[in-house]
């Protein structure tokens, strides 16, 4: 299981690759994954937005769990599962299952749609920490349509089930706050953000765009671990112009069209209603792309 210590530095949240008649192509998937562990990540995260969740069904994340865990073999490399929906009795289903299934701990979403009160926000989260394996937190209002108080967010992370959060507010202001007294461990998970939220004590990441430079990543935030913070800062903003492109649309729509130009993945298929990328980004990503230098083997 994962504990409070090992949640620092860069966890990769995967894509979910599909074949042109949208079922999962494996043989994408081992190819590259084998390619992210080529790099010294902290872990693995399945079934978040980069993932696709919304149109992966439970049956597939197994599916994907299962051949992860094969890819892996031996290596002992966190894997972290997204159980979290806007209802409580499924979340908790799940994350009763992943921990069947060999995830180390789950990624549990704010409750989406239903709007529900803060209590009723507590309430889920306090019931899916009580499953046994260890909760990361995920606030991401853009996506939910709520914001969580900041007096809500310390009450959920001092649920003993909760080892940490992964914070995609937007903003440095929640970071901020929480750094003033907090005792758990938070990961940026807005990708712009992220070498000022290590200056204010964020421990690492959950980050798409570290799909692509991982290496640059990995460098930048252990610059960041041993207080260097302004070197960080300028290997930082190297990145910038990438992750601007990998956001101009909705995620994951960029990142797999990278990808598979990288010839990582065999295309770049999307779930509706996910759509590709439009010829315009195309065109613009490529004049970064010559001025980008992309560490895979």
């Amino acid at each position: 299981m994962l504990n409070e210590q090992q949640l620092h530095g860069i966890y990769v949240p995967v894509i979910t690759p599909f074949s042109q008649d949208y079922e999962l192509d494996l043989i994408s998937y081992q190819r590259y994954v084998e390619n992210l562990l080529t790099h010294d990540i902290q872990g693995l995260v399945i079934n978040g937005t980069t993932g696709e969740a919304p149109t992966v069904t439970w049956e597939e994340v197994v599916r994907l769990t299962g051949e992860t865990r094969r890819i892996l073999g031996k290596r002992q490399l966190p894997l972290v599962i997204g159980t979290g929906t806007n209802d409580t009795v499924s979340s908790v289903k799940r994350t009763e299952q992943a921990a069947l299934i060999g995830a180390n701990a789950v990624l549990v979403v704010t409750p989406y749609y239903s709007r529900p009160s803060i209590e009723g926000i507590m309430e889920h989260f306090r019931q899916v920490s009580e499953v046994g394996i260890p909760v990361i937190l995920y606030e991401v209002p853009s996506r939910t349509g709520i914001r969580l108080p900041v007096d809500a967010i310390r009450r959920i992370m001092d649920l003993p089930g909760v080892i940490g959060m992964k914070d995609s507010t937007s903003s440095t202001e929640l970071m901020k706050e929480l750094s003033q007294n907090r005792s758990k461990p938070v990961l940026c998970g807005d990708d712009i953000h992220f070498q000022e939220m290590l200056y204010h004590g964020a421990s690492g990441g959950i980050l798409a765009s570290a799909n692509v430079n991982t290496e640059a990543y990995i460098h930048m935030y252990q610059l960041a671990a041993q207080g260097d913070y302004f070197r960080s800062e300028l290997e930082f903003e190297v990145l910038i112009p990438c992750i601007q492109k990998l956001f101009a649309e909705s995620n994951p729509a960029p990142l797999k069209w990278l990808l598979a130009k990288q010839g990582l993945i065999s295309n770049d298929t999307l779930r509706l209603p996910m759509a590709p990328i439009s010829e315009e980004l195309k065109l613009s990503f490529e004049k970064v792309l010559r001025n980008l230098f992309f560490h895979t083997r």
